[in-house]
C-alpha cells in the first residue's frame, strides 16, 4: 500500500498541494515569525506556493496576518521574495 502524501493549502492561491512543494512560514510559541525550510520548527505554520504570484496575493489579502492572528513584519515578506528569487534563478 503506497504511503499517503501530506497535503497543505497555500494561503495565497488556496490550492491543495503536497507539503514538500510549499514554503512553510511559522509563528513560534514566543510570537516570532520566520521561514521554516525543513518543516520541523515548533509553532503555528502557514504554507505558500514557491510562486511570486501567490506571495503577492497572500500579501494583498493579508492571509498570513489572518493565519497567525498578528501583524507580519515586512522582513518576513522580504525573505520570502528573496527565497522565491533564488528559486527562480536556479531554474
Amino acid at each position: 500500500m503506497p504511503k499517503k502524501l501530506p497535503m497543505r493549502q497555500c494561503v495565497g492561491c488556496r490550492e491543495m498541494r503536497p507539503k514538500k512543494e510549499l514554503i512553510r512560514v511559522v509563528k513560534s510559541p514566543e510570537g516570532a515569525i520566520s521561514l521554516d525550510f525543513r518543516g520541523k520548527l515548533p509553532g503555528r505554520g502557514a504554507y505558500l506556493c514557491p510562486d511570486s504570484v501567490c506571495l503577492a496575493r497572500a500579501r494583498k489579502s493579508k492571509a498570513l496576518e489572518r493565519a497567525f492572528e498578528t501583524p507580519v513584519p515586512p522582513e518576513v515578506y522580504d525573505a520570502l521574495e528573496r527565497q522565491l528569487g533564488a528559486q527562480d534563478g536556479a531554474k
